[in-house]
C-alpha cells in the first residue's frame, strides 16, 4: 500500500519505532497495528519484559505488584478499567455499578489500626479527626488552580501554614497535641507516597488541583496488573516487540540512508546500545521521565530544543517503593486492611534531621495487608523519597532486621516473630526507570507537561512528527497514573493516524 500522507517518500507505509514497552508504548502500538497504513512497526524494549512500571511477580505463593498497584478511579471514564473489563481481568465486585460510583476524592481510606513508635494504639477517633483535617486542607489546595497568585509556592508550605493556625486553637494537653501532630506527620508521609515525592514542599501549589480524580473505588487485579499488558502484548503481531534492545541515541532531523532500503532517506535513525542503527520516519518515545532526566544530554542528537529540555528538568519525578514481608502467622486482626505507623516526636511543623542511615524507616507509612494467598500472609510497606532511595542501597537482611525491630516496637511485642521472607521494589536503582512517577514540582506548571508532549520538530514543517512523546509525565491531568500513560500512547498513535490515514475512519479500541 502506497503512503497516503507525510512526505510521500515511504513506499509501503512509514517505518515507526516505539521506544519503551510499558503501557504507553503498548497502547500506541496496539492502536497503530490494527491499521493497514502501519505495516512496519517495532517496539524497542530495553529490558527482558514488557509492562514497564506495571510489574507483577509470582512470590509468596501468589502474585504481588512490584509496580502499579491499583486502578485509580475504576469507572467508565478510565480506559485502563475499560480495557481490563474487556479482557475479563476484573471480578464482579470491581465491575459493579456501586463500586464505579464511589467518590473517594483521591484520598486513601482510613487505617484499620494505628500504632505509635512506643507501642501504643492510637484511638481511631483521633486518627479520623486528623484525617478529616488533613484531607480537608488537601481539598482546599486544589482551589488555587484559577487563582491569580498563591500564598506560598508549595502544597507542603500551605498545609503547614493552615495546620499551625489550627494548632493554635487546640485545647488538649501537650501530650495529646504532640500525638495529633505526629499523626498528621504520618499523613504527610502518606501523601508523599501518593505524589511520588520526597516532600510535599517540592509539589507546586498552583497546579496541584489540575490532577483529575476519577470516580470509583480503587481496585486491584486478583491475578496481577501485568495480565493487562500481557493481553496487550498478545494482541500485537508476532515479533513486534524486541526485548533487551536499549536505545542509546535518537538521531533526528537528518536524511539517513540505509543499505536495506536503497533510494530511501529517513529523517530519524535510532542508535541502539548494541551498535545497531534502525531507520524510521517516526519514533514514539515512551521512556520514563527519570530516564530522560538522566540521559538528557546524550539521548537526542541534535539535542532537544531548550524549552523542552528545561521542562524535563523542571517536572518532578520521585521514588515510591514497596517492601513486602511474608509472615508465618498474622499478628493483625482478620479484617485489618491498613496498619498505620506513627512516629512520636515528629511533626509536620518541624524539619526532621536528615539521618538516613539511622532513621530511614521513619518515612515508612505503615503496611497494607494483602489478601491472603491460602495460608500465606503478606504485608506491603510503602516508603517514598530520599529515605526510600537509601533503603534500596541496603541488603535484604538489613531491611528485614530493621523492619522486624520496627514491628516489635510498634506492636509492643518484643517476641513478635521475624517475617520469613522479604521482597522489595527498587525503582530508583532501575537503570531504565530511575524513580516511580512524575509530579508537578515547584517551578513547573501543567504547561511543562504539555510542552513535553509536543512532537518534534516543533516548527510544523514538512518534516512532520519525527519524534513523538508519550508516557504518564506527558498527560496534564492524569500524570503519575497508568490510565494517563495509556491515554498518552493513544494520543500519539492518533497523531500519526491523522497524518497517514486522515481519510480513513480511525479505529477505536473495542471498549
Amino acid at each position: 500500500m502506497e503512503s497516503t500522507g507525510g512526505d510521500g517518500k515511504a513506499p509501503g507505509g512509514p517505518r515507526v519505532l516505539v521506544v519503551g514497552g510499558g503501557i504507553a508504548g503498548l497502547g500506541a502500538a496496539q492502536r497503530l497495528c490494527c491499521h493497514s497504513a502501519f505495516p512496519h512497526l517495532r517496539v524497542l524494549e530495553a529490558t527482558a519484559r514488557a509492562g514497564g512500571r506495571i510489574r507483577s511477580e509470582r512470590s509468596f505463593g501468589g502474585v504481588v505488584e512490584v509496580g502499579a498497584h491499583w486502578i485509580h478511579g475504576p469507572s467508565r471514564g478510565n480506559p485502563v478499567f475499560r480495557l481490563a473489563a474487556e479482557y475479563g481481568l476484573l471480578g464482579e465486585k470491581e465491575l459493579s455499578e456501586e463500586n464505579q460510583l464511589v467518590e473517594t476524592g483521591g484520598h486513601v481510606g482510613l487505617p484499620s489500626v494505628t500504632y505509635t513508635s512506643s507501642g501504643v494504639r492510637v484511638s481511631l477517633q483521633l486518627v479520623a479527626e486528623m484525617a478529616t483535617l488533613f484531607y480537608g486542607l488537601i481539598d482546599q489546595t486544589r482551589e488555587f488552580l484559577q487563582a491569580a497568585e498563591t500564598p506560598v509556592p508549595s502544597v507542603g508550605e500551605y498545609l503547614r501554614k493552615e495546620i499551625s493556625q489550627h494548632v493554635a486553637g487546640w485545647t488538649e494537653d501537650e501530650e495529646t497535641k504532640k500525638l495529633k501532630l505526629a499523626v498528621l506527620n504520618a499523613f504527610f508521609n502518606l501523601e508523599c507516597c501518593v505524589s511520588g515525592t520526597h516532600s510535599m514542599d517540592l509539589v507546586a501549589l498552583a497546579p496541584f488541583g489540575e490532577y483529575t480524580v476519577l470516580p470509583g473505588l480503587d481496585c486491584t487485579f486478583s491475578k496481577g496488573y501485568q495480565g493487562l499488558t500481557n493481553c496487550m502484548m498478545a494482541s500485537l503481531p508476532e515479533n513486534t516487540v524486541v526485548f533487551e534492545k536499549p536505545v542509546k541515541t535518537i538521531h533526528w532531523n537528518g536524511a539517513f540512508q540505509e543499505a536495506a532500503f536503497p533510494g530511501e532517506t529517513f529523517p530519524v535513525s535510532v542508535e541502539c546500545e548494541d551498535g545497531e542503527r534502525l531507520p524510521a520516519h517516526h519514533v514514539i518515545v515512551t521512556v520514563p521521565l527519570g530516564f530522560l532526566k538522566e540521559h538528557l544530554d546524550t539521548f537526542f542528537d541534535p539535542p532537544l530544543p531548550a524549552e523542552k529540555a528545561e521542562a524535563i528538568r523542571k517536572i518532578g519525578f520521585g521514588t515510591n517503593n514497596k517492601i513486602f514481608l511474608e509472615f508465618e502467622e498474622p499478628f493483625w486482626e482478620p479484617d485489618c486492611q491498613l496498619i498505620q505507623v506513627v512516629w512520636e516526636d515528629t511533626s509536620p511543623l518541624e524539619d526532621p534531621a536528615p539521618a538516613l542511615r539511622d532513621a530511614w524507616f521513619r518515612k515508612l507509612i505503615g503496611f497494607v495487608v494483602l489478601p491472603a494467598f491460602g495460608s500465606v500472609h503478606v504485608l506491603c510497606g510503602f516508603i517514598a523519597g530520599l529515605e526510600s532511595e537509601f533503603m534500596e542501597t541496603l541488603s535484604d537482611e538489613e531491611v528485614l532486621l530493621c523492619l522486624t525491630q520496627v514491628l516489635q516496637r510498634v506492636t509492643g511485642n518484643p517476641q513478635l516473630p521475624a517475617p520469613k521472607s522479604i521482597l522489595r521494589s527498587r525503582w530508583h536503582s532501575a537503570p531504565y526507570t530511575r524513580g516511580s512517577y512524575s509530579y508537578v514540582a515547584v517551578g513547573s506548571t501543567g504547561d511543562d507537561l504539555d510542552l513535553l508532549a509536543q512532537p518534534l520538530p516543533a516548527d510544523g514543517t514538512d518534516a512532520q512528527l519525527q519524534i513523538l512523546f508519550a508516557g504518564e509525565a506527558t498527560h496534564r491531568t492524569f500524570y503519575s497514573t497508568t490510565h494517563g500513560a495509556l491515554l498518552s500512547g493513544w494520543r500519539e498513535a492518533d497523531r500519526l493516524l491523522g497524518l497517514w490515514a486522515p481519510q480513513v475512519q480511525q479505529p477505536q479500541p473495542r471498549l
